[in-house]
């Protein structure tokens, strides 16, 4: 592979306000650089130093043993329940009577939890897990809405020792019966159903036929939300308020092991089945705890909001570990953006006078889509702190979100990691960090990153290639469940010593990254390769579109040609000139070459139920073949069919 060609030229910068910066938790140069070096040089003694903040309840005698890399060991030895690390440490403290969990329903209904409360409910609910004869080792399935329960059965698994499997509440039965199965679960968590978009989405029926002729689920345990009627198989099926009314609260966690199975998390794979991160109990802690803490700058006052759904990785480190280690205030949606009004969002920051926003570009792109109207209608002045997550967010969104959201006052802190890193990697210090739009900026202390070419020789400053990280890192993956070898090829077959993220990258001047895409969606262009991100990054800085998708198809002449996806702001007409005047909007801000072969106009674009977008289906749409591989992450079905029926 030749490297990358950096194409998009972005000068703007961004220091934080100086009121900002006089409260953060790091705030000058000298103090990162420190805590940076020492957690290079002495890694042992920087994460030691960290983890002894956490309530273990056995000390560790090594804190990492890579002797049989590229499987990790660390904190060897230790003992820590991380139900105990987010709820029990909180008790003795004025935190107990502190709200743990804010949660609007998407009809409005509201409720809060204290993190007493939060601790009184998971102990119920484990001892009722137990009763139904679930163990430590076992895996649960939980299938559900975003609700304070939801959290609570997180957290239940946690406490006796049972690894949980979250399956997105939008996937279907089939999907996940494939989790089911291949993550050996024993117990299923559900709820009769959940508010979406002004319906209620049903999902006891779909846990119903996913367990179809499956023996080994022998329990499932269901919330009563939706009111919608269920079927029911008596001795395997039990209410939630039934099952915790007769348990007692006070349920001792169980004691786990450092490298005790914490969770399952399925991705999807480009082709075949989806795989099963594992992720481990003290290494994760550590990282969500320290991350949450610096990145948010988090403060005993906040009210944080991360969009994502518990079902992803971001769920997992940043709704319930991350913040539920540090004490924070976390408020929970249960609904859709857009219902019953466009601006749903800004209302509930306005309501709840909440002070940090944590989502993801996709989105931030739909509300641009939506107009600047929605979010002028409300006080949005509470709000100190953004955030970005799931994919590179381009310079124009960023730019909106900045201007619209956060007033021009809010730092944003543009974060890259991934489901198997388990916590963030790369990122700005909102008290100190000068952010530059599309850029993530600096690792994280402990991450060792680097671009390098396809013989793992670092790259040059601004030359692209592959995004690697040099050393391993607490949080990290400790394998694909029951596929070592996977794991292995996947990760590490490339280069051995070196974690291969799948993201090409280049690193600029400043030391700052700028991730351009995913490896595989690299645009080889008459022998020019291209990132998706950066052609994607010039077609949106045109006043009328408002998000694109750039793919390659064969082309004769040049090898691969470029086929853009794109959607055009509300109000706007689309046709011939547009396309002509698109390509040479492209052709001015970044070169003829990066100029797209073909536009098509789209209404969405296909995306997966995180809010990234599904290239390899557009470039099987702009190549007039088939579609294979796994499509069960994607949101909505009627995008894909709509673009097959444009293009006969």
């Amino acid at each position: 592979m030749s490297q990358i060609e950096n194409v998009l030229h972005e000068s703007r910068r961004f220091q934080p306000t100086a009121e900002f910066q006089a409260r953060a938790r790091i705030n000058n140069e000298i103090t990162y650089q420190r805590m940076y070096r020492q957690s290079l040089e002495d890694p042992e003694g920087f994460w030691g130093r960290i983890a002894r903040e956490l309530p273990w309840t056995a000390q560790w005698t090594k804190v990492l043993d890579w002797s049989k890399a590229p499987f990790a060991k660390w904190f060897v030895g230790g003992q820590i329940n991380a139900s105990a690390a987010c709820l029990d440490r909180h008790l003795a403290t004025p935190v107990a009577n502190k709200v743990a969990l804010l949660w609007e329903g998407e009809p409005g209904d509201t409720r809060q939890v204290t993190y007493s409360e939060l601790a009184d409910e998971v102990g119920r609910l484990a001892n009722g897990l137990r009763s139904l004869g679930v163990k430590k080792g076992d895996r649960v399935a939980i299938y559900m809405p975003m609700l304070i329960e939801s959290v609570v059965a997180m957290l239940a698994c946690a406490r006796i020792g049972a690894a949980h499997s979250v399956v997105f509440g939008g996937f279907s039965a089939q999907a996940l019966r494939e989790r089911i199965q291949d993550g050996g679960c024993t117990a299923v968590i559900t709820a009769d159903g959940g508010f979406r978009r002004g319906q209620i989405q049903a999902l006891k029926p779909a846990v119903d036929e996913a367990l179809l002729g499956l023996k080994e689920v022998h329990s499932v345990v269901v919330v009563k939300r939706g009111g919608n009627p269920v079927g029911w198989k008596e001795g395997r099926d039990h209410w939630y308020h039934e099952l915790t009314k007769q348990s007692s609260s006070n349920c001792v966690p169980e004691a786990m092991d450092s490298e005790d199975v914490l969770f399952l998390l399925y991705t999807s794979g480009s082709t075949g089945k989806p795989k099963g991160i594992v992720h481990t109990t003290g290494g994760y802690l550590v990282g969500t705890y320290l991350t949450f803490q610096h990145v948010f700058d988090i403060r005993p006052e906040d009210i944080y909001w991360c969009t994502a759904d518990i079902g992803w990785i971001t769920g997992h480190s940043y709704v319930v570990y991350g913040p539920l280690q540090n004490g924070a205030t976390v408020f929970l949606y249960e609904g859709a953006p857009n219902t019953p009004h466009l601006g749903r969002l800004w209302e509930m920051v306005q309501k709840h006078k909440l002070t940090i926003l944590y989502t993801a570009p996709t989105a931030i792109r739909t509300f641009m889509r939506w107009g600047d109207e929605h979010p002028g209608r409300f006080d949005l002045s509470s709000l100190r702190l953004l955030g970005t997550v799931g994919e590179p967010i381009n310079p124009e969104a960023w730019m909106w979100y900045h201007r619209v959201i956060g007033r021009e006052r809010c730092p944003i802190v543009d974060t890259w990691w991934q489901t198997e890193t388990g916590a963030i990697m790369i990122t700005p210090l909102p008290g100190l960090t000068a952010t530059k739009p599309g850029s993530c900026t600096r690792p994280f202390f402990g991450v060792d990153a680097a671009v390098v070419d396809e013989k793992g020789q670092e790259l040059a400053t601004n030359q692209g290639g592959f995004l690697v990280l040099k050393r391993p890192w607490p949080s990290m993956l400790r394998g694909i469940w029951n596929d070592p070898e996977r794991y292995v090829q996947t990760y590490w077959g490339k280069f051995g010593h070196m974690y291969l993220a799948g993201d090409g990258s280049r690193r600029d001047e400043d030391g700052y990254f700028w991730v351009m895409g995913r490896i595989d969606d690299v645009l080889n262009v008459s022998g020019h390769r291209l990132s998706t991100m950066e052609v994607e990054s010039a077609l949106v800085s045109h006043p009328k579109v408002v998000e694109a998708a750039v793919v390659a198809r064969p082309d004769e002449l040049t090898g691969q040609a470029i086929c853009a996806f794109v959607t055009v702001r509300s109000g706007e007409k689309v046709g011939p000139q547009l396309k002509v005047d698109l390509g040479e909007h492209v052709a001015r801000e970044i070169g003829k070459l990066a100029r797209p072969a073909e536009i098509r106009f789209t209404e969405a674009l296909p995306k997966t139920r995180s809010g990234k977008i599904m290239r390899r289906l557009l470039r099987d749409i702009a190549a007039g073949v088939e579609t294979v591989g796994d499509t069960s992450t994607i949101e909505d079905y009627s995008v894909l069919a709509k673009l097959r029926a444009d293009e006969e």
